[in-house]
């Protein structure tokens, strides 16, 4: 598509398409394909996150929906899988989200969700990009769209995510540290782990529009795993801007990604009969995943990256548990979408219930050493590499050495102008060797 990416709109602030202008224009054309699907009596949610544009965009779609003629529930900033939820529980046409997810302040976004609270689907879409290459035809006065804001929000959600954990699940002897990120959570997050009686250490909990995801949050963990250590906590729990994302740290300040994540609840729910199926990773899933969970027994199958992918995987196989090693992880059971607190919550019942530390959770798992090198592509990677005999030579050659106990994954990035070449194994120095050697012969083929 012209616009919409693999989750949603997204770029850098003042920069075509993210500008007030286009997200005006955006909203009515959003606005009026509802109207068309779902009557006159359409409404959205909006939310976002933290960043000091937040404010800019969500008047701009505000304006936008209200003369297409929509009615506009306003959110504040809450977390990206909440208004998913609460898109779903007020009974609205469609929810939008204002984020960038784990990108710095100047980035920022604009994403759908659907009726039910899943991705917004292809036809619809498509059906607002269409849209917006018409003229903005504003309706009339007396059908101007109206807009309120839902004071409730927050604690809306803090219940939803309590009751995502079996009835009568306590953490009264754990001690947390959770980081926020600046970012979404700031306020839910916290809030929840208390309500269920935890210890809380709350950090990077003060948002200023500025500094979301600086140097914290999921993609930055380093600060949260000196804190578990300072604070001799349980564990620590950090979330990226927007609240979909979640890794954790263990009581030795080690990190477990979303890989751990996954072979947590899936161990924990194989035990009990009820993984319903199996997994679903994707390609960049670690090998050592897949291999912890094949000894006992659990299925798992690879999407293409993306949580919407693993969503399509899980929904085709009807199968509720799947994730993403940079932690965005579905529990299909819990939630229409991934959710960094609610994850996190299915995570410490385990820990809650068997009394186990979670780095002895973990450790049934061996994650393989992997290696990525990102080779400058121009943005013509996909048309380079299919087919190409040199690479596809060089990539048996890997796969050869590694005789089965590893992986070969060549990708083009859909974000960056680079392909990805990523090598894992259990030798890492075999590996390190393997992934220089086939980035150079992809650097070759990509050469002018």
């Amino acid at each position: 598509m012209k616009y919409f990416g693999t989750d949603g709109i997204r770029g850098r602030v003042g920069e075509p398409p993210i500008t007030a202008d286009f997200v005006l224009k955006l909203g009515w054309a959003a606005g009026s394909v509802l109207v068309e699907a779902f009557g006159e009596d359409a409404t959205v949610v909006i939310g976002k996150d933290t960043r000091i544009s937040g404010y800019l965009f969500e008047s701009a779609l505000e304006a936008g929906f209200s003369a297409a003629g929509v009615d506009i529930l306003l959110l504040g900033p809450m977390p990206t899988p909440a208004v998913a939820h609460l898109t779903r529980s007020m009974h609205a046409a469609a929810g939008i989200v204002i984020s960038a997810s784990h990108n710095p302040f100047e980035d920022n976004g604009i994403k759908f969700f659907s009726r039910e609270g899943q991705k917004l689907g292809d036809d619809l879409q498509s059906a607002i990009e269409a849209r917006l290459d018409e003229p903005f035809d504003q309706v009339g006065p007396e059908r101007l769209g109206k807009a309120r804001r839902i004071d409730d929000a927050v604690g809306r959600y803090v219940e939803y995510c309590k009751g995502t954990v079996t009835w009568g699940t306590r953490f009264d002897d754990l001690k947390i540290v959770v980081d926020c990120a600046n970012g979404a959570t700031y306020r839910i997050a916290p809030e929840v782990f208390r309500e269920l009686g935890a210890e809380v250490i709350s950090i990077f909990d003060r948002p200023d529009g500025l500094n979301i995801n600086r140097e914290c949050g999921s993609t930055h963990p380093g600060n949260l795993a000196r804190m578990v250590t300072a604070e001799r906590a349980d564990l620590g729990v950090a979330f990226d801007g927007d609240g979909d994302r979640v890794v954790m740290v263990d009581h030795r300040g080690e990190l477990v990604d979303g890989d751990q994540i996954l072979y947590v609840l899936a161990d924990a729910r194989h035990a009990e009969g009820g993984v319903q199926g199996g997994v679903v990773g994707t390609v960049m899933s670690n090998f050592g995943l897949e291999q912890a969970l094949a000894e006992r027994g659990i299925d798992f199958v690879r999407s293409a990256v993306g949580d919407r992918h693993v969503h399509e995987a899980l929904v085709e196989r009807g199968w509720v548990l799947g994730g993403e090693a940079s932690g965005h992880i579905l529990c299909l059971d819990r939630a229409t979408t991934g959710c960094g607190i609610v994850s996190a919550l299915q995570v410490l019942e385990v820990v809650a219930r068997s009394g186990r530390r979670l780095a002895d959770l973990t450790a049934g798992m061996t994650k393989c050493p992997q290696v990525m090198i990102n080779v400058p592509s121009g943005g013509n990677g996909r048309a380079v590499l299919d087919g190409n005999a040199d690479i596809d030579s060089a990539v048996r050659r890997a796969e050869e050495a590694l005789g089965g106990k590893g992986r070969v994954i060549l990708r083009p990035s859909g974000t960056e102008p680079v392909v990805r070449v990523t090598v894992e194994g259990f030798d890492s120095q075999q590996v390190q060797r393997l992934a220089e050697e086939l980035a150079g012969s992809v650097q070759q083929v990509l050469a002018p």
